[in-house]
């Protein structure tokens, strides 16, 4: 149950050492009353009725979240959310706007039949929230990642597609659940991002989930910032 709630609140085992940090991780403080932290470390790391309480509570403002492969059905939808502001700023940097054929062109099951890259569409609930993608880092061309060696690294990239819901924990949540599934694969060995030295709001969500920054680099997008998140000691050990 409490690592249950650690996944639904955007954070990872890794970062849960000690009953100090799974307080933090759980967000739990707005519904303590007193007495309760001291309670919560008698029991640590038992199945605690707090985080009970917590997940019912959370779960019900929050319905988890899952991903669905994308599908050229849903490149129509897609297309739509790469024209919203928040989106474009980030995504499409300087490149124009893309017309449908584009979208069709770059995310179609058919240009990415011969791509380590998987796409998916993230739900809460029935709705879709959001676009997520990862890809194997050594040899994704087109002068990507030209030192990676190690074909654990996966990359991933991501977007909320309602400007509405930003800053509401929801990207957090989505990315956190999303690294999850990619370390239940035990060929992976770690996960990198790259947002832009100026987008602070995905370097904010990134970092939540366990991210840390290594350096700038120079991409060819652009400038970006590397981080990196290393496989975590209690991850699953199974294929997704």
């Amino acid at each position: 149950m409490l690592q249950e709630a650690l996944q639904l609140a955007g954070s990872t085992l890794a970062q849960v050492t000690d009953e100090s940090s799974a307080i933090e991780a759980l967000g739990h403080a707005p519904l303590l009353v007193p007495g309760e932290i001291e309670n919560l470390k008698l029991t640590w790391p038992g199945d605690l009725p707090l985080a009970e309480r917590w997940l019912a509570a959370r779960a019900a403002a929050h319905p988890a979240i899952t991903f669905r492969r994308l599908t050229d059905a849903d490149l129509p939808m897609l297309h739509g959310w790469l024209h919203r502001p928040h989106v474009a700023r980030w995504w499409l940097g300087e490149d124009d706007p893309p017309t449908l054929q584009d979208t069709v062109s770059d995310y179609g099951a058919a240009a990415l039949a011969q791509s380590s890259d998987e796409l998916f569409i993230a739900h809460a609930a029935a709705e879709p929230i959001g676009f997520i993608q990862s890809y194997v880092a050594k040899g994704s061309g087109d002068g990507w990642w030209e030192d990676e060696v190690d074909p654990g690294v996966r990359g991933v990239d991501q977007f909320l597609s309602d400007g509405d819901r930003l800053n509401q924990g929801l990207g957090t949540r989505m990315l956190g659940a999303f690294v999850a599934r990619l370390f239940q694969d035990t060929a992976v060995t770690r996960v990198q991002a790259d947002p832009h030295p100026a987008n602070t709001r995905a370097i904010r969500c990134y970092s939540k989930v366990g991210f840390k920054p290594v350096r700038e680099i120079t991409t060819p997008d652009g400038p970006a910032l590397l981080m990196v998140m290393e496989r975590p000691a209690a991850a699953g050990a199974t294929n997704p």
